[in-house]
Order: C-alpha cells, then structure tokens, then sequence
C-alpha cells in the first residue's frame, strides 16, 4: 500500500508561546482546532487547510532527564512551500531573525532557512519564477550550506 502524503510534523517545545507566535507571525500559519490530549500543544494549519504542525508542551516534550531536547535530532530540516519571498525577508529582518538563502542547483526554485525558537529548521521554498525582486543573496555569511548550524538560541 502505497503512501500518500504528509499529515503533519509535531514540534516539541519548552516555549509553548514564542512557538506558536513563530510560526504563525512569521511563518503565516493559523491556529487550528485541537483535541484535549491532557498537555498543553497547539495544532496550526495553512491558511484555509489542514492542521500540518502539532506542538506539544508539558509531559510529551520532556526527555528523560524532565527538560525538552532543543533541535531537529536525525531530521534536518521540515520544507514549506510559500510565496512573496522578499516579504519573508523583511519579516525575518523586523523580528532579528537569523536566516539563509539558497537556490536548487539547476531549477528555479528560491529557499530561505531558518530556526523555530526550539531550534527546529525550516525550509521555505519558492517557485523563483513566481517572484519579484533579486534572487537570494548568495554570498559568504548568507548562503546556505548543508550540514552548518546557524542556530543561536539566545536569538530564537
């Protein structure tokens, strides 16, 4: 039986707030309905769509030793479609949020990387074709590159 899509990915976190103030203003997503799981979390949705991340706070999130894990462990990074690139940009700018820029080699697909405030990566891609404005910025200190950690917990 063959998969089909993607239902979601769940965050856990120790900042149930500054989480869901991330990925709702400046990643764009809407609160969702949520069931009562007994623990805190929130579900957030794509505008007008599914709930695709679930966020979990309290008791699921803590490891072993009672505090959460912060980052992606074996996953590197969870990938967005999205649009108005430059906007994301200046959003990112406003709220003094690190980020990378990166294009597909051989496509015009444009990326933006950043960090949740747990240290969770994400991809933003665009369809360059689609945008306006000058392609990311791909020098020293503002490209991406595979593998090299950017994040800076003081500034999530």
């Amino acid at each position: 039986m063959p998969v089909s899509g993607l239902l979601h990915v769940a965050i856990k976190t120790a900042d149930l707030a500054a989480t869901v103030q991330f990925y709702t203003d400046v990643i764009g997503l809407v609160p969702a309905p949520r069931p009562d799981f007994g623990y805190p979390g929130a579900w957030l949705a794509v505008p007008g769509g599914e709930a695709i991340v679930h966020i979990y706070a309290g008791g699921p999130a803590l490891g072993s030793d009672g505090r959460v894990v912060p980052g992606s462990a074996a996953i590197d990074h969870i990938s967005l479609t999205a649009s108005d690139y430059h906007g994301y940009i200046a959003r990112l700018r406003e709220r003094g949020i690190d980020w990378r820029e990166f294009v597909v080699p051989g496509t015009t697909l444009w990326q933006i990387f950043v960090y949740d405030p747990s240290g969770v990566q994400l991809e933003l891609t665009f369809d360059g074709r689609r945008e306006s404005g000058p392609p990311p910025d791909l020098s020293d200190g503002r490209r991406y590159v595979a593998g090299r950690s950017f994040f800076r917990r003081e500034a999530a």
